[in-house]
């Protein structure tokens, strides 16, 4: 590594060097986030809930690429880290390229089935009204079916990229995508395409900005390979090590798939459910997800951004700093999170009009804001233990609390809520969850205990 990255990652003051990992992811997040915003916010304009419910319900089958790219992107990525830290570049080679053919396959399989099984797939998503399903299908065969390999590849070559300690580049592949997008959705809403082809509109400005964004990481990847000697080759040495390196990279990834799986899924669930009050209920659970998920973008870019440095620092044996980068980190993401949970609660109504115009939808949008975002500072805790076990290799203790924070609580407390309260009860299923796993990361992090720095391979936490 460059004499500035080794900078970064062995002497920088901690806090500084988190700003400088964290701060473009942080900011990627946001934009991502704003621009899945700014579909529900144009085509809202149309005044047509049929249209925002179509693209609400493909949601969970669009992040589901998200899944493929966090497998082999926070798998590859810790595995570099940690390469990098022991003086391992050819298990860091090894790495990246196992990611990026394991990546392209994963996602090639799953836009393919997707696009096999397309009529099925949205009615197990929620597109029981016959409108909302035909509008459903043109937005996932645009955005999962031909856009699919574009969309995962792109954010999990960010991944590695940031693995390098180029966080700034790693971010502003994702950035030109997001601002790309936004400007796309009313050239394609209103110039390009006819009334009445919102959905269409906004997918084909999906596809396009998600292509340009994949197409920056080829480009960054291969002039750092001959400028700056990147590890990023993609070259496959089949020695010993291989096998190893697939183990290691799938059992620190899988945890970060079966999260965003079992979120995607909860998602679907909970679109199920809430369709059955009608369409302006499901229309609002739609936008009220979409506004909190910047509570957890802020949080989801916080712990990818360190997580480089948590795992480097763990291999180097720098256990001090590696504590402090977590504890300052998630001092940091728990305290923007309680911001956006108070600006949630005191403007929701505010917030869910900027996207909605009917009243009914309104009122129901507020109310489901209100509800999930009581969970964001408990969850903003568990993605950082979530993100320290995924750092230092501890698949089984990540994979646990993924499996505990989405999936496995939630949707049974979906149906037991709903049962007592039809309308509102499914959504308090989520911060209830958050508050459970909570406690769990809490006590999964005091178990994790001794003192490496005598060592031994346990940390002390106090």
């Amino acid at each position: 590594m460059q004499e500035d990255k080794r900078f970064l990652f062995e002497r920088m003051p901690v806090s500084q060097a988190i700003l400088r990992l964290a701060v473009p992811t942080v900011m990627t997040q946001i934009i991502l986030v704003i621009y899945n915003m700014a579909d529900t916010f144009f085509i809202g304009l149309a005044g047509r809930d049929v249209s925002v419910a179509a693209v609400t319900i493909c949601m969970p089958a669009f992040l589901f690429l998200s899944a493929a790219a966090n497998l082999f992107g926070v798998g590859g990525s810790s595995t570099i880290s940690r390469a990098l830290g022991s003086g391992r570049t050819r298990r860091a080679e090894n790495a990246s390229g196992l990611a990026l053919y394991g990546c392209i396959l994963l996602t090639a399989l799953y836009s393919l089935a997707a696009y096999v099984f397309r009529m099925p797939f949205i009615r197990a998503l929620g597109g029981i009204h016959p409108a909302v399903a035909r509008e459903a299908i043109r937005y996932l065969t645009i955005t999962v079916a031909a856009g699919g390999l574009f969309t995962s590849l792109a954010s999990m070559l960010a991944y590695l990229v940031r693995a390098e300690g180029r966080s700034f580049h790693a971010s502003l592949g994702m950035m030109i995508g997001g601002v790309l997008n936004i400007v796309l959705d009313p050239l394609f809403m209103f110039v390009l395409m006819p009334a009445g082809q919102e959905v269409t509109a906004v997918a084909l400005a999906t596809l396009c900005s998600n292509m340009v964004s994949f197409f920056y990481y080829v480009f960054y990847i291969r002039a750092c390979r001959h400028r700056y000697h990147s590890i990023l080759t993609f070259q496959i040495h089949f020695d010993d090590d291989l096998s190893s390196c697939a183990r290691e990279i799938l059992s620190t990834g899988l945890p970060a798939c079966i999260m965003t799986l079992c979120e995607n899924i909860s998602y679907a669930v909970l679109d199920a459910i809430t369709a059955k009050a009608g369409l302006a209920f499901q229309a609002g659970i739609g936008v009220a997800k979409k506004v909190n998920m910047i509570s957890h973008s802020i949080v989801r870019g916080m712990s990818q951004g360190v997580l480089p440095l948590i795992a480097y620092n763990y291999s180097r044996r720098n256990y001090q700093r590696m504590k402090q980068v977590l504890r300052t980190s998630m001092t940091m993401s728990i305290s923007l999170s309680l911001a956006a949970m108070t600006v949630s609660l005191v403007f929701s109504r505010q917030l869910i009009s900027i996207f909605l115009a009917s009243p009914e939808s309104i009122a129901a949008g507020a109310v489901y804001l209100r509800i999930l975002c009581l969970g964001g500072p408990f969850s903003a805790f568990a993605y950082a233990v979530i993100s320290f076990f995924q750092a230092v290799g501890e698949g089984k203790k990540s994979f646990q609390l993924a499996l505990l924070r989405k999936g496995v609580v939630d949707i049974p407390l979906m149906f037991l809520f709903s049962a007592v309260n039809p309308v509102y009860g499914a959504v308090a299923a989520t911060p209830t969850t958050d508050v459970i796993c909570f406690l769990r990361a809490i006590s999964m992090l005091k178990g994790h205990v001794s003192c490496l720095i005598e060592g031994e391979n346990r940390l002390h936490f106090r």
